[in-house]
């Protein structure tokens, strides 16, 4: 709907621009050419791509995070449950193995929300959960490159969920990082 307003506009202003200057015609219709360029690109999702898979966590890997009495114990379970997934999908692109590496993709998607639920329910004025929140920051560092390998090396098929699965590990970065920037200067005290 925005777009469609926007091309009128400019449309108008083409005709309008023409009569003017033939430079703020030219910049008008650059304009305009840039405007379906990209309308085109977000619109070309191959018609026979794969629907995202679902987040799952396994019930061992579920009693395995729960277990974790401490929340530095639960993270590093975490990230290494979520290498584990990834490398698991890695060794499955290489056997070919398209539709259990999306499945593993999948899972790595659901830990990486549990985390940060979990995360984001705990105390966060507490300094041990704030560290927890940096470990998991510097953690979901490493697996952006491996994703990007994958992305690239993956059918067009699967291409728009792992695209998409590397900016929610963006914006996994950026909620985790969010706790430790208070909005006052004073720390909080407790009552």
């Amino acid at each position: 709907m925005m777009a469609k307003r926007l091309r009128m506009m400019i449309a108008g202003n083409l005709i309008a621009g023409s009569k003017r200057s033939s430079v703020g015609g030219s910049i008008f219709a650059a304009l305009f050419l840039c405007i379906f360029a990209v309308e085109a690109r977000l619109q070309t999702v191959p018609p026979d791509s794969a629907p995202p898979p679902l987040r799952l966590v396994s019930k061992d890997e579920l009693t395995k995070l729960d277990s974790a009495k401490d929340v530095k114990k639960r993270t590093q379970y975490a990230l290494e449950l979520m290498d584990a997934r990834l490398t698991k999908a890695e060794e499955l692109m290489a056997a070919d193995q398209l539709d259990e590496m999306y499945g593993e993709l999948g899972r790595f998607h659901g830990l990486m929300d549990n985390t940060l639920d979990f995360l984001n329910a705990s105390d966060r004025d507490s300094r041990k959960v704030l560290n927890n929140y940096k470990r998991f920051e510097i953690g979901l560092r490493k697996f952006r490159p491996r994703l990007e390998l994958i992305r690239r090396e993956i059918p067009m098929r699967y291409e728009p969920y792992v695209g998409n699965l590397i900016g929610y590990v963006r914006e996994a970065r950026a909620k985790a990082v969010e706790p430790l920037f208070g909005d006052t200067v004073l720390p909080r005290t407790k009552p």
